[in-house]
């Protein structure tokens, strides 16, 4: 009797810290993540990037992810997300992957500016004469080092 109540004990332990975790998860990044009201990529359907060209989501077919929300162009997007959603978040928390890894800040994107690495999301800022995404792609490999490194530290602010 008394190794089932230690069992159920180190139970509701192990839940209770997860919940925790989670929870600290979750509010850093309502902090960290580049959303507008809680709406991730500027309503762009993250599963859509995958197929060459992103679209704008729907309002009827959205999914909240760990306190984001994604929006998805149809029913059979949102489902493919549900699978794997962090194979589909864009990095660095959807803010410019360029310079993330150049100056380590969070700068603004243009959602429709984008590159699959690896079967991962990368965003860039792209507005006017200041195109992130081709100096990116100057020093990919050591500019994908630094972000790497800069966004742990900052999520963890």
């Amino acid at each position: 009797m008394k190794r089932n109540a230690f069992v159920y004990l180190f139970i509701l332990f192990i839940m209770g810290n997860n919940s925790a975790v989670f929870a600290q998860e979750e509010a850093l990044r309502q902090k960290h993540f580049n959303s507008e009201k809680g709406i991730m990529l500027n309503g762009y359907d993250p599963v859509s990037y995958f197929s060459g060209k992103p679209i704008k989501g729907k309002g009827n077919f959205q999914y909240k992810y760990k306190n984001t929300i994604y929006q998805f162009a149809s029913q059979a997007n949102l489902d493919k997300f549900k699978t794997d959603p962090a194979h589909f978040e864009p990095l660095y928390g959807g803010w410019c992957a360029y310079a993330m890894g150049a100056k380590g800040e969070k700068v603004e994107v243009d959602p429709e500016t984008y590159r699959i690495i690896n079967g991962r999301l990368y965003l860039f800022y792209n507005s006017f004469f200041n195109n992130t995404l081709t100096d990116w792609n100057k020093d990919e490999t050591n500019l994908k080092k630094k972000a790497d490194s800069n966004w742990a530290i900052i999520f963890k602010q």
